[in-house]
């Protein structure tokens, strides 16, 4: 029992020890930061497609049900 305690007690210690300096360890080998990521207009092009569509498909479900009960 007083080993389980020592054990637990060294694994705390530990655990504390580590969280106090691995920031300053990653913080000294950190690399430079990555630079901007940089739009050439593709994803804005298509986000505005995706849009589109998808209002295309919205009226197309508002004015089916229209165009079929004229029929009747």
């Amino acid at each position: 029992m007083a080993l389980l305690r020592v054990s637990s007690g060294i694994l705390v210690i530990y655990t504390l020890v580590f969280a106090i300096f691995s920031p300053a360890v990653v913080e000294a080998q950190s690399l430079a930061p990555a630079p901007a990521p940089s739009s050439d207009g593709i994803s804005i092009d298509q986000g505005i497609a995706y849009v589109l569509m998808l209002v295309a498909l919205v009226l197309t479900y508002i004015i089916h049900p229209l165009d079929a009960s004229s029929y009747h």
